[in-house]
């Protein structure tokens, strides 16, 4: 290889790498609101929404394939335009309903747009796949422009999210040749992991009657504190005073 290759290999590379470099800033850009928001709802609510996250960039070898899959052209400019799960982050929840709490937070970002929504919970797949699914523009400032970058947001329960790692490695294991059987069971799983959700829902909901039926005094004593983090404030009695005056 010569010299004039080299530098064509150089400046190539150096393409190659900021091109992914947009899409790793844009998935630190969600992680770091999402973070924002689980430490919020955890203070103001005494729980987190999000039990977990996942994020992944595809390989620029996976992105080649699934250009050649598409049969369009061979370019940086025709996998922007094409394929729009380059970034993608799984937002796991304990509850269904949290599911659609951390979808609205994230839709009332004023610096995120949501280009799609397509939701596999109200609509599940053939096979019994749950899970919202969000393909969302972030706005990502590098040293001489801004990018606008997709990111595709997965948001699932726990359950749903055990019935789709199983099903994945299944698929892997066959080769994408699964037998009827195991396909049939898998569907039954699917529904067995969506009433539990449900039952779990129903036994969030009444968990919470209980607490808010708590006595005034053990109340007003967890309203005297606050939490950030991992450190505890303690109002002080004349502030209280000031504040709850009518």
């Amino acid at each position: 290889m010569n010299q004039q290759q080299l530098g064509q290999l150089k400046i190539m590379k150096n393409e190659i790498t900021r091109f992914m470099m947009k899409y790793k800033f844009a998935l630190d850009e969600i992680e770091t609101k999402i973070e924002i928001l689980k430490e919020e709802f955890q203070a103001l609510h005494d729980y987190s929404p999000i039990e977990h996250t996942k994020s992944r960039l595809k390989s620029p070898e996976s992105i080649l394939k699934k250009l050649n899959r598409k049969g369009v052209p061979i370019s940086l400019e025709s996998v922007e335009e094409n394929i729009k799960d380059i970034a993608g982050l799984r937002i796991t929840c304990s509850f269904l309903s949290d599911i659609y709490k951390v979808s609205e937070m994230l839709e009332n970002q004023s610096d995120l747009k949501v280009l799609n929504v397509k939701d596999y919970i109200k609509n599940p797949k053939p096979n019994g796949y749950q899970s919202l699914h969000l393909l969302l523009e972030v706005p990502v400032f590098l040293s001489d422009r801004v990018e606008h970058v997709c990111v595709e947001l997965q948001i699932r329960t726990i359950a749903m999210d055990f019935w789709a790692s199983l099903e994945h490695k299944i698929f892997y294991k066959y080769n994408q040749s699964v037998p009827e059987r195991l396909l049939l069971e898998l569907k039954i799983a699917a529904d067995t992991a969506n009433a539990l959700d449900h039952q779990m829902e129903r036994l969030q909901h009444e968990v919470q009657l209980i607490k808010d039926s708590h006595p005034q005094e053990s109340l007003l004593e967890e309203l005297r504190n606050i939490q950030i983090s991992n450190q505890q404030f303690k109002l002080p009695s004349g502030l209280l005073d000031v504040l709850t005056q009518d």
